[in-house]
């Protein structure tokens, strides 16, 4: 027997196993799902699916979906891949270090499975526009970026077409999103316009861990306000390798000079457990990753895409959490749809403020509370039939003259009771547009 004819009758019986969950009924089966030896036939040649991120949940997911039977796979990653990858993102070698992640990703993926086309962007989600996420019936996450997560939510809820306020469903394509963190992670089946969305559960998400400048510089409590201190304030104070370097992560140079000084800063205020690991978790910004984890979170992913793209099994509902740091524990809930979230709910959306209420304050409002959790917003405002910008963060030119508005009340800048501010952030691709509601 030729290479070529035993290669396809191992890629020919590979599918098996597929075709057992694709052409019979059973007991778990959709109540809409036909068994037909056509439907692996059309998921290889007619479902387009996207995989945004192929760092370590991402290698996991391309190749589940390759070898699950998806032919049509389309991957977006902004990074190229450093040693610190090769741990866990099985799809890079050390010779592709400084690659791009999907070109490797894709490559790898088309070589190793047969009819099997990836095509990757080395690009950012923002690069692209509507149309391009219109072309897809599915999309899968494995991202480690919150605001990466409410972009692309943002950016599926905005394609969504009502008619006299009914959702049409034809338009609705589903998000699959997995995350994970060390020994934790958690799956979940997002239909956009139908259950909850990223946005209706910022709460569930960690903080973001930021340690205020004066506690680093003045009264440094724990081990890691000592790294911080060396990398935000002597690392450019010192220049410690040439004018102006920026910092390596992946520098073992600029590693070890961060350890040892904050090892000296450590002992001046009696405080242990300044290690060269948690200097490179410091200076990276490193989220724990264990490939185990990833590997379970993208199974239960692509199972996902798998009953979406089929209809062969009712798909979860609708959330998912694993947890292995202590024995293996998993449980699977329905996160409820909120019904006043900012970017889902078709209720405007209400600014409380007080008239003394400098606009400062406003935008603390936006990025400080739990419910909003913006990063950068910018504020226009429908005053007696005129846009009205009242800040913006770029250009720079426009920001310097804006600037005095933020010590201007919301009563001096002539905001009313019903009055409209468009508020756009980089946490989604559309404005939202909130009525201001004074305090009596």
């Amino acid at each position: 027997m030729t290479k070529a004819v035993a290669m396809a009758v191992e890629w020919g019986a590979r599918w098996s196993e597929v075709r057992k969950l694709l052409e019979r009924q059973g007991p778990f089966t959709h109540p809409d799902f036909e068994p037909s030896p056509e439907t692996l036939k059309m998921m290889q040649e007619n479902i387009r699916v996207l995989v945004i991120g192929a760092g370590g949940l991402g290698c996991e997911l391309l190749k589940d979906l390759a070898l699950m039977g998806f032919t049509n796979l389309h991957v977006v990653d902004m990074d190229t891949i450093d040693l610190s990858n090769l741990n866990r993102q099985f799809l890079f070698r050390k010779k592709d270090i400084s690659r791009a992640k999907a070109e490797v990703a894709a490559e790898f993926i088309n070589q190793r499975i047969q009819g099997c086309h990836v095509t990757h962007y080395y690009n950012k989600i923002q690069d692209f526009d509507d149309e391009f996420y219109r072309s897809f019936h599915l999309v899968v996450c494995g991202l480690d970026s919150i605001v990466a997560r409410r972009w692309i939510n943002g950016m599926l809820l905005s394609l969504l077409c009502y008619e006299d306020g009914m959702l049409d469903q034809s338009s609705v394509i589903p998000l699959v999103d997995g995350g994970t963190e060390g020994f934790k992670g958690n799956a979940r089946v997002i239909l956009p316009g139908l259950t909850s969305c990223i946005e209706c559960t910022l709460d569930l998400f960690p903080p973001q861990i930021n340690f205020p400048l004066c506690t680093i510089a003045h009264t440094p409590r724990l081990p890691e306000h000592c790294i911080e201190w060396v990398r935000l304030l002597l690392w450019p104070k010192e220049n410690p390798f040439s004018e102006e370097t920026p910092i390596d992560g992946d520098d073992p140079h600029h590693l070890s000079w961060i350890f040892e000084k904050a090892q000296k800063r450590a002992a001046e205020f009696g405080i242990t457990g300044v290690t060269y690991r948690l200097t490179q978790g410091v200076v990276k910004r490193i989220i724990p990753a264990v490939a185990s984890t990833n590997a379970v979170i993208a199974a239960a992913c692509c199972t996902e895409v798998f009953k979406l793209a089929t209809s062969a099994c009712t798909p979860m509902n609708n959330y998912c959490v694993f947890n292995d740091s202590d024995g293996i524990y998993t449980y699977t809930y329905e996160q409820e749809k909120k019904e006043d979230c900012v970017a889902c709910s078709q209720v405007p959306q209400e600014l409380l403020v007080s008239p003394s209420d400098k606009l400062q304050d406003v935008i603390a409002i936006l990025t400080d509370s739990l419910r909003f959790q913006m990063k950068k917003p910018g504020l226009q405002a429908m005053v007696d039939g005129k846009t009205k910008s009242l800040y913006l963060h770029s250009p720079a030119s426009i920001e310097e003259k804006l600037r005095p508005n933020l010590k201007k009340t919301v009563e001096e800048l002539g905001l009313r009771d019903g009055i409209e501010i468009a508020v756009a952030d980089v946490t989604s691709p559309s404005t939202v547009l909130f009525k201001v509601k004074l305090k009596k």
